[in-house]
């Protein structure tokens, strides 16, 4: 609607691949972290049973999915807050030594850029893979109640998430954690750096209460994943561009049969038998991390065009919220990903080449744009312009019944809300 059909078949078509990657990626993690307490176990054991859970949950009801993403959530986050806390005492001297730790982590030779400017490049992508995710609190708008009162708060209370349970979780792990730690940068790694610093401690059952915990939150991304994916693949079938028989609804308005197919493709996880977890895993990370920043290119390109086509017709009056980081956001978007898209893969390239890195680094820049090629040839589909832009179907108006209550429940209902 706001740039071209072919390009919203092409970008749908690889977010939908990219959650449901995502999901296979979620379920191969759920191997390596299996290892930290057994190797006899097979991990493709653990990945049916879970791949079977995540499955069923989602024929379910959306109710199903939403139930079980709230106490994964909750869990994630309460054990976010002691991890931050039990982060501070361990670089403060609460550790098996007994030695206060500060910053000396980030002098060891070679630190803290390792690798140099390739090895700093091919962090980007494992950066997008974790942070992927944020922008499909969109996808959930359609089954969220009163969304013009709920969705701009979550958004805004997106960054405050991030710099709160991410950068300073991560900000944490690079001060405790050396990054020369026996066995840590190998593709095989079955410990995390999070149950690293509970061992640090010097109590082992905290390792594996946090690696536990760990499981519980990789099978939450899978869920997840699972759940976008499928509404993607329904959406992709009802606007013309698959097969209508993905758009079919169970009694309970589930499209059962998008479900089937998506988690079908997320058994490439069983793969892990003939290439070994690790590897496997890396390279669907690459894949889901570039997959992540051609979606954020594409969002950036769309709302660089929407809030033109808006401003052209005289309907910003539309808007309930408005960011403020435009118009630089979206531009930034646009420019920094894809700077990272090219560089990233520079690791594949030194110290010699590595062709099956580099594939996974860059196979979906060539197939996007087949996809939109291929699509605007066959469909004949034309750039829109400004002034023939659809700003108004689909227009959601909240209800009076909608209208937020005052007072200090609803106050504490917000906390909560941030919260969890």
């Amino acid at each position: 609607r706001f740039v071209d059909d072919a390009f919203g078949f092409a970008l749908t078509w690889n977010y939908w691949f990219n959650d449901a990657v995502s999901t296979a990626a979620d379920l191969v993690a759920l191997q390596l972290v299996l290892q930290y307490w057994t190797d006899h176990f097979p991990g493709w054991a653990l990945s049916l049973i879970f791949w079977v859970v995540l499955i069923a949950v989602n024929l379910a009801s959306v109710k199903a999915y939403g139930e079980l993403e709230y106490w994964l959530s909750l869990l994630k986050v309460i054990t976010i807050i002691v991890f931050i806390v039990v982060g501070i005492v361990v670089n403060c001297g609460g550790n098996r030594q007994g030695h206060y730790i500060g910053g000396e982590n980030w002098h060891i030779p070679g630190a803290p850029f390792v690798g140099g400017i390739g090895g700093f490049a091919s962090v980007f992508v494992t950066a997008s893979f974790a942070y992927g995710g944020t922008e499909s609190i969109a996808i959930t708008a359609g089954e969220t109640m009163n969304p013009t009162k709920n969705l701009p708060r979550v958004v805004k209370n997106v960054f405050w998430r991030i710099l709160l349970f991410y950068i300073l979780s991560v900000l944490l792990i690079g001060l405790n954690v050396p990054y020369d730690y026996p066995g840590l940068s190998t593709k095989s790694s079955s410990t995390s750096p999070f149950t690293i610093v509970f061992e640090m401690t010097g109590a082992h059952a905290a390792g594996s209460v946090i690696n536990a915990v760990i499981l519980t939150s990789v099978l939450s991304a899978g869920n997840h994943a699972l759940f976008a994916g499928v509404r993607l693949l329904y959406t992709l079938a009802m606007e013309g561009h698959a097969p209508r028989v993905f758009g079919k609804l169970s009694k309970n308005q589930v499209p059962w049969v998008a479900v089937l197919f998506t988690g079908l493709i997320s058994g490439l996880c069983f793969g892990s038998s003939f290439i070994g977890a690790g590897q496997l895993w890396t390279w669907l990370q690459n894949l889901v991390g570039v997959s992540n920043q051609l979606s954020w290119i594409a969002i950036g390109i769309a709302s660089i065009r929407f809030r033109a086509g808006l401003a052209r017709q005289g309907k910003t009056h539309l808007l309930p919220f408005k960011n403020w980081t435009y118009p630089y956001g979206p531009w930034a978007s646009v420019f920094l990903n894809s700077f990272l898209v090219l560089v990233q893969g520079w690791s594949c390239f030194s110290p010699e080449f590595d062709g099956v890195s580099f594939v996974s680094f860059y196979i979906e820049l060539p197939i996007m744009l087949v996809m939109y090629v291929a699509w605007k040839y066959f469909k004949r589909t034309k750039f829109v312009s400004l002034d023939d832009m659809d700003l108004v179907t689909d227009v959601y108006v909240a209800d009076t019944e909608e209208l937020e209550k005052k007072g200090w429940q609803s106050k504490a209902r917000r906390i909560v809300g941030w919260l969890f």
